[in-house]
C-alpha cells in the first residue's frame, strides 16, 4: 500500500470508504496554473526549448484550460532542487535530466542515459515496448511522481578539453564536469568530478574552477560559448549516447485532473522526444562546421581511453547492484539494447556506412 492509499484508508470509516470506492472520481474543475520548474536556465539551446515546447503545447492543447507556467532554473528554485520541490508541492511539475536525481534513487540514471547505454532509438524502443515506462511509474510511486519522457538530445559530445587527451592517465587529477553515473566512472580514472547546472558551466571553464567539460553537442555548445575559451573538442562520448529528458508532475496533482487532461500531458511529452531529438539533430552538423571554421580542432578518443571508459562505467554501474529496483530495471535496458541494437547494426549501421562510402 502507497502513502496516499494508506492516508485515505485510515482517514475513512468502513462504510463510508465503501460509498466512496463506489463514486465516480472526483477531478478538478475550471481553469488552473500549474507551475513548471526546470533544470535548466532561460534560453540555453535545446533544453529550455523542450521545457517551453511542452509548457505551451499542454497549455495549448487544453485550450487554456490548464496553463502551464515555465519558470527557469532559478526563477523558483535551483536547477537541482526541482526534483523535490515537486514532490513536496511546491511546484506542479518539472522538466529535466532525471540523472541529475540519483542521490533519490539510482534507478533514474536509466531515464536520462547510462553510460554505455542506449542510443535515443533505443532508449524509446526501451521505454514504450520494453517496460520502460512501466519502471518510470514504479519510481514515481516511491516520491509521488508521475513522469515521463519528454525530449532527447540524442548522442551527446565527449567534450573540451583545454589539451589533448592521449590515454587514460590523461584524466588523473582533471577537472572536469561530467553528471551522473558518466561522472563517477570518470572519478575511477582519478578525475575531479563537478556536477554543475548548465547555466553555471561556462563562467567555470572560464575561470579554471573546472579544466574541461562536456555539455551536449556542437549546436548547443556553441551556443554556450565554449569554443571561446578551448580549441579541443571530443565529438564522441561514451556517457549519454541518446540523452533522454522527463516532465514529472506531483502525483496528486495529475490524479486531480480529468483523463482527457492526463492524457494531453502524456502525449504531449511523447511528442516531445522526437520534436527535441530533431531540433538537436537538425542543427549540429552546420555548428560543428561553424566551430571548424572558427579553430575548433575535432577529435576521438583512442582505444586505451574508451576501454578505460568501459571498464570504469562497469564497475560503476555494478555498485548499486544491492538495490532491487534498479537490478531489475538495468536487467530490462540491457536485454531491450542487445535485442534492439542485433538489428539496427545490420540494418541502419550498415546502410549508413555504404550510403556514406558511394555518395562520398
Amino acid at each position: 500500500m502507497d502513502r496516499r492509499s494508506f492516508l485515505k484508508t485510515t482517514a475513512l470509516g468502513g462504510s463510508a470508504a465503501a460509498a466512496t470506492t463506489l463514486a465516480a472520481p472526483a477531478y478538478a474543475q475550471g481553469k488552473r496554473t500549474l507551475t513548471m520548474v526546470t533544470t535548466w536556465g532561460r534560453g540555453l539551446a535545446g533544453v529550455h526549448d523542450s521545457a517551453q515546447y511542452c509548457a505551451d503545447k499542454i497549455t495549448a492543447a487544453t485550450d487554456g484550460m490548464l496553463t502551464i507556467d515555465l519558470k527557469a532554473a532559478g526563477e523558483l528554485v535551483g536547477a537541482f532542487e526541482v526534483f523535490d520541490a515537486v514532490t513536496s508541492g511546491q511546484a506542479d511539475m518539472y522538466h529535466g535530466a532525471d540523472y541529475y536525481f540519483t542521490g533519490q534513487h539510482p534507478g533514474y540514471q536509466f531515464f536520462t542515459a547510462a553510460p554505455f547505454g542506449m542510443t535515443a532509438q533505443e532508449i524509446v524502443n526501451w521505454y514504450y515496448h520494453g517496460g520502460g515506462l512501466g519502471f518510470h511509474d514504479e519510481l514515481g510511486q516511491i516520491f509521488g511522481l508521475k513522469s515521463f519522457l519528454a525530449g532527447n538530445t540524442g548522442a551527446q559530445a565527449g567534450g573540451w578539453f583545454r589539451k589533448e587527451i592521449n590515454g587514460p592517465e590523461d584524466f588523473n587529477g582533471l577537472k572536469f564536469r561530467m553528471p551522473g553515473m558518466g561522472g563517477q566512472a570518470l572519478g575511477k580514472l582519478g578525475c575531479s568530478v563537478q556536477n554543475l547546472p548548465g547555466a553555471e558551466v561556462y563562467q567555470a571553464l572560464s575561470s579554471g574552477a573546472i579544466d574541461g567539460t562536456e555539455w551536449i553537442g556542437p549546436w548547443a555548445d556553441e551556443k554556450a560559448g565554449f569554443q571561446e575559451i578551448t580549441k579541443f573538442y571530443y565529438t564522441a562520448g561514451f556517457h549519454e549516447p541518446g540523452a533522454a529528458l522527463s516532465l514529472a508532475t506531483n502525483r496528486d496533482v495529475f490524479d486531480s485532473l480529468s483523463p482527457a487532461h492526463q492524457q494531453i500531458i502524456e502525449q504531449v511529452a511523447s511528442a516531445s522526444h522526437q520534436w527535441t531529438l530533431a531540433l538537436f539533430l537538425a542543427n549540429n552538423s552546420a555548428a560543428l562546421g561553424r566551430l571548424r571554421a572558427g579553430g575548433v580542432k575535432t577529435l576521438q578518443f583512442p582505444d586505451s581511453v574508451w576501454d578505460a571508459f568501459g571498464k570504469a562505467s562497469k564497475e560503476t554501474l555494478d555498485q548499486y547492484m544491492g538495490d532491487e529496483l534498479f537490478a531489475k530495471i538495468r536487467a530490462s535496458v540491457d536485454a531491450s539494447m542487445r535485442e534492439s541494437s542485433a538489428w539496427l547494426a545490420l540494418s541502419d549501421g550498415a546502410y549508413t556506412a555504404q550510403r556514406d562510402r558511394v555518395l562520398g
